[in-house]
C-alpha cells in the first residue's frame, strides 16, 4: 500500500499530476483512491468528471473523493464544542460570537487529513493519491499532528487528572459550568488518536512519500525549497520532484526564446537543488489537460513505464548515532542555512526553529542527562552533540 502526496505553489498543476498519477496507477492494475484535501477542490475538473463527498469510480479502478471539510468538522467537534459555547457563555460571551470562537482555524481540514488513515486501513486500495492544498497549508496541516502530540502528552494528562480532582468542588457552586467529564475527554483523546495515527502514516517511508510539483520559475522554485526543508524537519519523506509546463525544444517561435533561455537555466538550478531526488519532466501542452486521455498523455511524459507506485531516493530525516561518548542527533535540512535555524532545550524536549515553523522532539531517555555541547550544519545535516554533563560544564 501506498500514500502519495502532491504538493506545491498553486498553479503549477498540482491537480493534474496528482490525478494524471491516479489515472497510471489503476491502468497498471492497482486499486487507486485520489483524495483532494485542497479547499478549492478541482480534482473533479481534473478527471472531467463532478466528484462528491464519497469515492466515486472515475476510470477503470480509479475512485475519486472530494472531501466535505465542513462535514467532517460537524462530525468530530460538534460536542467539544458544545461545552465549550457553553463555557463562554458563562463568561459573558454568548450567541453567534461564541460558537465562531469556537472553530479553530484550519480545524475542518486538519479532519479531512484524518479521512486518509481511515481509507488506508480499509484495506481497499494499493494506492491513495492525495491532492494537498497550497504549499503554506500543506505545511501547516502536516506541522499540527506533530503540535498536538506534545500538547497531549505533556498537558492532557494532567488537565485531565486537574479536572478529576476540581469538579465535585466546582460543579457544586452556584453558576457556574460543569468542569468537563469524561466524556468530553475521551471525545479529545478520541480526535487525537486518529490525528496520530495519520502522522505515523504519513511520515512512514516505506509506505508514503511527498512529490513536489513545480515550474521552471524562480519563485517557485525557491518556494519549493523552502518546502522541500520543512517538510524534512517534520519527518515527511520527499521521493521526487515533477518539473511541469517545460517549453519543448521542437518550439521555435522567437516569443519563446527568452522564455527557453531562462527555463533551461531554471532546470541546471533545481537539478543541482534537488539531487538526489527524481527529477521529472513535463512539456507544456497546446492544450488544458483536462479528462482522463489527457491525463494519460500526461502520465506518459512523467512515468513512461515506469510503476507511479515506486518511490524514489530518499535519507531517514532524522537519526540518533553514537559518536565516541557522545551522541549525535542528526536532522536532514536540505537547503538551509545554520542562520536560519534556532536550537534550545527545557528538559527532555528539544525545540527546532527553521524559519517560521518549529519542532518539538523528545529525546530519548539516554539524553535526558546529558547537555548540547555542540550545535552545527553538515552536509545539509543539522548536527547536535550531546556530551556527559560533567565534560559539557567543565
Amino acid at each position: 500500500m501506498r500514500v502519495l502526496l502532491f504538493s506545491g505553489k498553486g498553479g503549477v498543476g498540482k491537480t493534474t499530476t496528482a490525478a494524471a498519477t491516479a489515472i497510471a496507477a489503476a491502468e497498471q492494475g492497482n486499486a487507486v483512491l485520489a483524495l483532494s484535501t485542497d479547499p478549492a477542490h478541482s480534482l473533479g475538473d481534473a478527471f472531467g468528471v463532478e466528484l462528491g463527498d464519497a469515492p466515486e469510480l472515475v476510470h477503470h479502478d480509479c475512485w475519486g473523493v472530494q472531501i466535505d471539510a465542513q462535514a467532517r468538522l460537524e462530525e468530530n467537534w460538534t460536542e467539544i464544542q458544545r461545552y465549550l459555547v457553553e463555557l463562554l457563555d458563562w463568561s459573558g460571551v454568548g450567541g453567534v460570537r461564541a460558537e465562531e470562537l469556537t472553530v479553530v482555524p484550519g480545524l475542518d481540514e486538519l479532519f479531512a487529513l484524518a479521512d486518509i488513515k481511515d481509507y488506508a486501513d480499509s484495506g481497499e486500495f494499493d494506492l491513495i493519491v492525495v491532492d494537498c492544498a497550497p504549499t503554506a497549508e500543506t505545511i501547516r496541516l502536516l506541522s499540527l499532528p506533530d503540535v498536538l502530540a506534545w500538547a497531549m502528552e505533556r498537558i492532557f494528562p494532567a488537565g485531565r487528572r486537574l479536572a478529576r480532582l476540581a469538579r465535585p468542588v466546582v460543579n457544586r457552586l452556584p453558576n457556574m459550568p460543569n468542569i468537563a467529564d469524561d466524556e468530553v475527554f475521551d471525545l479529545v483523546e478520541g480526535l487525537y488518536g486518529r490525528l496520530e495515527g495519520v502522522r505515523e502514516l504519513l511520515s512512514d517511508e516505506t509506505t508514503s512519500a511527498v512529490r513536489l510539483v513545480m515550474n521552471p520559475e524562480r519563485m517557485v522554485i525557491a518556494e519549493s525549497r523552502r518546502m522541500y526543508a520543512y517538510l524534512s524537519l517534520f519527518g515527511y519523506r520527499v521521493d521526487s520532484v515533477v518539473v511541469n509546463k517545460v517549453i519543448p525544444g521542437s518550439v521555435t517561435d522567437p516569443y519563446f526564446a527568452t522564455w527557453k533561455t531562462r527555463q533551461a537555466e531554471y532546470l541546471e538550478e533545481i537539478e543541482a537543488s534537488f539531487a538526489p531526488l527524481d527529477i521529472v519532466q513535463s512539456r507544456l501542452f497546446e492544450e488544458e489537460v483536462c479528462g482522463v486521455d489527457a491525463l494519460r498523455r500526461y502520465a506518459d511524459e512523467l512515468y513512461g513505464s515506469r510503476d507511479p507506485l515506486q518511490l524514489g531516493p530518499s535519507e531517514t530525516p532524522l537519526v540518533v548515532a553514537v559518536d565516541g561518548q557522545d551522541y549525535v542527533v542528526s536532522i536532514r535540512l536540505p537547503m538551509v542555512d545554520r542562520s536560519s535555524v534556532d536550537v534550545s532545550r527545557s528538559g527532555d524536549q528539544l525545540f527546532v526553529t527553521v524559519g517560521p515553523y518549529k519542532r518539538i522532539l523528545l529525546l530519548p531517555q539516554s539524553l535526558n542527562r546529558r547537555e548540547v555541547n555542540h550545535v552545527g550544519m553538515r552536509d545539509e545535516h543539522l548536527e547536535i552533540r550531546f556530551g556527559r554533563a560533567d565534560v559539557a560544564s567543565a
